[in-house]
């Protein structure tokens, strides 16, 4: 398998992702730039992970919003 030296998602899980992002911005703006139920009623981790694992275009969008995160803080 070829390694991916300049993907910033490569060897992140899932998990990982969700976990940083509610602690970098908590789960009501999460909520707020990707209206999802997971993110705004009643939200964790175990949701989220549960939602996002069956719909890729809610997982497309929190990996985009995670590689924004990621760009701020450099």
């Amino acid at each position: 398998m070829p390694t991916q030296p300049k993907n910033p998602l490569h060897g992140v899980k899932l998990e990982q992702i969700i976990t940083e992002l509610e602690a970098h911005y908590g789960w009501e703006y999460m909520g707020y730039q990707i209206n999802i139920r997971c993110f705004t009623q009643d939200p964790s981790v175990k949701s989220s992970l549960k939602f996002l694992r069956r719909t890729p275009w809610a997982r497309t969008k929190v990996e985009n919003l995670y590689l924004e995160m990621l760009r701020k803080k450099r």
